[in-house]
């Protein structure tokens, strides 16, 4: 029987390309987005993809949503191996005008999300003795002005995940992977038209490019195998090593 995986935040950007890839491998894949998912439908089509992705609308924020989405999922692929928790909403406001809701409701879709995925998908998971692989980001260690919500909210996964990890284990290995500058322009509705990126946007970085969707695809990838059962409760960066790099005003 073919894999299943589940995808939230799976619209565009990192979440199609994860949907995308995980089912040119074989796998089914479940896949969860506030919107409409008019870029992940559009690929899907083009890639002659209809018969291993299924596209659901909800809002992994909300607990209704993703009850109902978890029930879907094991109606029509009967199994769930890997949970790849990436739904994210991103708001940059300074703190004394972000307002309660703005607040609540990126931690809502990036922390909340990340716990209710979870608790409906842990039964389904202990009998494929499965993955969940938390998106997390590099904001979890450092920041710009303006980011405390979605800074907050991407600290919080790195602790639940290894929170999870313990609760969890062995049946259940969890993980999360903190990306660092992902360029996803060309992954979503419009993102051809965007500026191109500059040398220095690449230089910065000791990797010598910014990241590519890819490099977190190959590490979900990497987590997602069960002969890595000895891997848990961890995050990996994946940022080029920038988040390693002093630097000094001139």
């Amino acid at each position: 029987m073919k894999k299943t995986v589940f995808i939230t935040g799976a619209g565009q950007g990192i979440g199609a390309f994860l949907s995308l890839e995980f089912a040119k491998l074989g796998y089914h894949v479940f896949s969860m987005d506030l919107g409409d998912g008019k870029y992940l439908l559009q690929k899907t089509s083009e890639e002659g993809l209809e018969d291993r992705i299924y596209f659901q609308s909800g809002n992994a924020g909300k607990e209704e949503d993703v009850e109902k989405s978890v029930e879907v999922c094991i109606r029509k692929f009967s199994q769930l191996d890997v949970l790849i928790n990436n739904a994210g909403k991103f708001v940059s406001k300074p703190v004394e005008t972000l307002s309660w809701e703005e607040w609540s409701q990126v931690l809502h879709s990036n922390l909340s999300s990340v716990f209710l995925l979870s608790k409906y998908c842990v039964q389904y998971l202990k009998k494929t003795k499965g993955s969940i692989i938390n998106i997390a980001s590099t904001r979890a260690f450092q920041s710009e002005p303006n980011t405390e919500a979605y800074s907050a909210s991407k600290g919080g996964i790195v602790s639940l995940t290894h929170s999870l990890a313990i609760s969890l284990g062995p049946e259940i290995r969890v993980n999360s992977i903190s990306p660092g500058w992902i360029d996803v322009r060309q992954y979503r509705i419009g993102g051809e038209n965007s500026p191109e990126l500059s040398l220095l946007d690449h230089s910065q970085h000791p990797s010598g490019r910014v990241g590519e969707p890819g490099d977190v695809f190959r590490t979900a990838l990497f987590l997602a195998d069960p002969e890595n059962k000895f891997i848990t409760g961890q995050n990996f960066i994946v940022d080029g090593g920038i988040t390693k790099r002093m630097i000094y005003e001139e």
